[in-house]
């Protein structure tokens, strides 16, 4: 399997990261319980034995709880914190109370206390990667800079990155920032294709319903910038999950996942997540089940060798429809 680009950095993650949102509990502010330490315990086990360094959390993950929960863990555990790369995200910010809405946040001020937060809640003096979690309207570049300045100076942020954003939104905070932006975080996978249809639709009539940003997928190429890959598992659909209220492209994508499953005696998470590691760009997912058996279900994804008809099959079938 193809080095990440933060491997290429010299960054030594694994390529596969596990998303934390799932842990913690429902998204209320009921305290964290000893149970959730143990559901958090088990699918942090299930990561590391098959290879998983790379944990992925957002300040908003359960109101905090996802963190919180996982400080707890680490605090129990504190010999795997030096085995481990730990993310979050900020710039979000839920409605606190009637009359304020939901927004985003990526203001100086938000964005440090944003991270004094994180590590608060996770019982650490510093994470490895910060991401800005959405593109703010608002965000000013020279101030994201200096906030940026300021944690890496203090030791609290190794290395930044950010989620959802475009080629142009990242030349933009780059422009004004001496740290590089080394991760990009996007919904990725066989069901949310538009990261590949926008370059193959391109002078089709098909391209003016295109919503991924285009040349955003070739600039991180060229910038080295990992491509996260959030959803990789589009919720289980190609791999378990119930498809009767599901049309029929669904269903035969399924069904080719399964059949490829059996014929590389495999799962079918291995099957969907190979189907995106097999890409060029280095696509890192970022499996978000807290589940240790579906966890330990994608541990042959980096070792599956896909044959090119097998993956553009994959992809046409999920498309519903032909190559233009």
């Amino acid at each position: 399997m193809k080095a990440t680009p933060l491997n290429r950095r010299n960054i030594p993650v694994s390529q596969l990261v596990l998303g934390c949102m799932g842990l913690g509990g429902s998204w209320n502010h009921d305290p964290v319980t000893a149970e959730h330490v143990v559901q958090a315990h088990h699918a942090v086990e299930a990561a590391l034995s098959i290879g998983i360094n790379m944990f992925d959390h957002a300040d908003i993950y359960t109101k905090g709880k996802a963190e919180e929960v996982f400080g707890r863990l680490l605090k129990e555990r504190p010999e795997w914190r030096e085995q481990m790369f730990i993310q979050s995200k900020c710039g979000i910010r839920p409605s606190e109370a009637p009359g304020i809405p939901g927004r985003y946040d990526l203001s100086e001020a938000h964005i440090l206390r944003s991270v004094d937060g994180i590590l608060q809640r996770l019982g650490l003096d510093y994470i490895d990667f910060l991401l800005l979690h959405r593109p703010d309207p608002l965000m000013d570049p020279e101030e994201v800079a200096r906030a940026i300045d300021q944690l890496k100076a203090s030791g609290k942020v190794r290395w930044f990155g950010v989620s959802n954003m475009s080629a142009g939104q990242i030349r933009l905070l780059q422009a004004y920032s001496n740290e590089p932006f080394v991760i990009n975080q996007l919904e990725m996978s066989l069901a949310k294709s538009g990261w590949l249809d926008t370059g193959v639709q391109v002078n089709t009539d098909a391209a003016a319903h295109d919503t991924f940003p285009e040349g955003t997928l070739e600039y991180c190429r060229l910038e080295n910038i990992q491509l996260q890959a959030w959803g990789p598992l589009a919720q289980g659909i190609y791999s378990g999950r119930t498809l009767d209220d599901q049309p029929d492209n669904v269903k035969a994508t399924a069904k080719l996942v399964q059949q490829l499953a059996e014929q590389k005696d495999t799962t079918p998470e291995a099957i969907v997540l190979s189907w995106l590691m097999y890409h060029p760009a280095g696509i890192q997912p970022v499996i978000g089940t807290a589940n240790p058996d579906r966890i330990r279900a994608c541990k042959d994804a980096g070792r599956i060798s896909l044959t090119r008809e097998e993956w553009y099959s994959l992809y046409i079938y999920s498309r519903g429809n032909p190559l233009p």
